[in-house]
């Protein structure tokens, strides 16, 4: 039998980590909140994720958003469980020629400037950190406040507290249409609420047609324990412009040492792909990428390769705020490779929208009405 099914103050389209976050911090603002998935919780791109919590500086919205959410993931970092394995090893980005350690300058100079402590490492220092690497490469900089963690069970958390404060869980339920305050599922079932947030990650452009959001497949492979082989996560400098290209598929250095003793290898960047299968060449050119700096991982053994889809906007910014067009949905969606780091803001900044509050940073550089904008002067 099909009909209404109950209310709720907020539904929330999407149990990844974005929606669970968005659901904790809805739930201790008192509100009834509601979560519908069409799988289990952190089945998308937060379960095929690799957990880096890093301040990253493309633009100052994205600079602002990051810093932000890892101040907020610290502040959490002592009540987390244990499987959440919060690992605060901090990043080292690689430089490999003279023309990378100008960014590692230029980098450290732009944190320092905003109280993100760095320190820029000379060849014979990154060698010592990171004896595994390549050596002699020309140094490296390393950004000690930035965290690991696993995210299907960070995500897990955030929902058991939400749900600890009332959030009643809708797990296995297809969306077939979100908008106007209610929620019609494939089985017929109608939920309403007053207002809606479409956190459905990479499904989210097909829950709202017209938003700008894309999924971007990447590749990622773990491997057996090996402990003490990488004591950072390495990035190479280059990823960044692997992470910028829109049109080609990318391949870029960056490990990622597990407190399991376990090594997670990216990464791969695909627009244009739909399907989720393995795709050798894309994996063996990854692949020969992180041997180029750590030539032991060729003696390594992977016990797992996966592929997961990042849902990417054009501007490389999320959407966070409302829809011009229906004034009960909003979306929290659009956070590319950085959904992890940057969902405990996203949840700051959907609460003070919802609850007319004020945020602790701008969020017009986030809001959907950007890309009406953007599509008027196109």
């Amino acid at each position: 039998m099909t009909g209404l099914t109950g209310t709720a103050d907020v539904l929330i389209a999407g149990a990844g980590i974005v929606g669970a976050a968005c659901a904790w911090e809805l739930a201790k603002a008192h509100l009834r909140v509601a979560v519908v998935d069409q799988s289990f919780p952190a089945s998308g791109a937060t379960g095929a994720a690799m957990g880096h919590i890093v301040v990253m500086d493309d633009s100052e919205a994205q600079f602002a958003l990051t810093r932000y959410s890892q101040t907020l993931w610290d502040e959490l970092r002592d009540d987390l469980p244990a499987n959440v394995e919060f690992d605060r090893c901090g990043t080292i980005w690689v430089a490999t020629d003279e023309a990378e350690l100008a960014e590692v300058r230029r980098k450290s100079a732009y944190y320092c400037e905003r109280a993100v402590p760095t320190e820029i490492l000379d060849s014979a220092a990154l060698q010592n950190a990171e004896p595994s690497l390549l050596a002699p490469l020309a140094g490296g900089l390393l950004v000690p406040g930035d965290s690991v963690v696993y995210p299907a069970a960070a995500a897990a958390y955030f929902l058991e507290r939400a749900a600890a404060l009332g959030a009643k869980l809708h797990l296995g339920k297809r969306i077939t249409k979100l908008g106007q305050g209610t929620t019609r599922l494939e089985d017929g079932t109608t939920l309403e609420a007053g207002k809606l947030i479409n956190a459905s990650g990479q499904l989210a452009a097909k829950l709202t047609p017209g938003i700008q959001v894309k999924p971007r497949k990447g590749h990622l492979v773990i491997t057996d324990r090996y402990p003490g082989t990488v004591h950072h996560q390495l990035v190479e400098l280059g990823y960044l412009k692997s992470a910028h290209s829109v049109a080609t598929d990318s391949v870029a250095f960056n490990v990622q040492p597990r407190k399991t003793s376990q090594l997670l290898i990216g990464s791969s960047r695909q627009y244009g792909v739909e399907h989720d299968k393995v795709e050798p060449v894309i994996l063996s050119r990854m692949l020969q990428r992180a041997f180029e700096y750590i030539p032991k991982l060729r003696a390594l053994s992977a016990i797992r390769v996966w592929t997961g889809f990042r849902p990417a906007t054009p501007d490389k910014l999320p959407l966070i705020g409302p829809c011009l067009e229906d004034p009960t949905l909003y979306l929290a969606t659009g956070h590319e490779g950085l959904g992890i780091t940057t969902s405990l803001a996203t949840a700051k900044l959907m609460a003070a929208q919802i609850l007319n509050s004020a945020p602790k940073i701008p969020m017009e550089p986030y809001l959907p009405s950007r890309q009406m904008v953007a599509d008027v002067h196109a």
